[in-house]
């Protein structure tokens, strides 16, 4: 059995509503497909260490190539993956640069999803700055979903960082990428072609 990986963003957690409709979708359309969705941790530090367990702990995620469909934060840590790994990733409005945007929310915060409470710490921003992947290698290996009506993150900048990607960039819509679950079957497509 393959598997797709579903990696969350900073302050979100497997529940959220692209995480569980993307649950459903594959358990509706793809029920050979295992998807595997963790709680990624608040502590920026771990998360390294938390994914290079999780892929050595699911042989299924890499049986024919890693899958990965990331939102904002999570679109960072799976173009970080594809480097390693190699794969398939779909990003959703993805950071490009997430430590520089961090730098701003040092501090106690609450993870609205989870009410696990953590401190985020210029360490934890050093850690996230050590997986950056300043030119993607093979850019045919990603399909990048955008927003224009993004308030957290300038799409523009992944519009140049993924350049020679399957790019889509829409009008309007927000952060959490409107209409998202429309784009699944594109989704799976791009992922599961050969």
């Amino acid at each position: 059995m393959s598997a797709v990986l579903y990696l969350h963003g900073f302050l979100s957690s497997p529940l959220s509503v692209k995480a569980q409709q993307t649950r459903r979708y594959l358990s509706e359309q793809y029920p050979d497909i295992e998807f595997v969705c963790p709680e990624l941790s608040n502590h920026p530090a771990q998360l390294q260490e938390q994914l290079l367990t999780l892929i050595a702990q699911n042989p299924a995620l890499t049986q024919d190539g890693l899958k990965v469909i990331g939102s904002s934060m999570g679109g960072y840590l799976s173009t970080w993956l594809m480097e390693k790994f190699g794969g398939k990733a779909a990003l959703i409005n993805p950071a490009v640069r997430p430590f520089e945007l961090l730098a701003s929310y040092l501090g106690d915060h609450i993870n609205p999803y989870t009410n696990k409470q953590f401190t985020l710490q210029q360490s934890d921003i050093e850690h996230i700055k050590q997986l950056y992947v300043p030119v993607i290698t093979n850019p045919g290996h990603f399909k990048v979903l955008l927003q224009t009506g993004d308030e957290t993150l300038d799409y523009r900048l992944a519009v140049e960082h993924y350049q020679g990607a399957d790019v889509v960039v829409e009008e309007g819509g927000d952060h959490s990428f409107v209409n998202y679950d429309q784009h699944l079957p594109a989704i799976m497509a791009f992922l599961l072609s050969v």
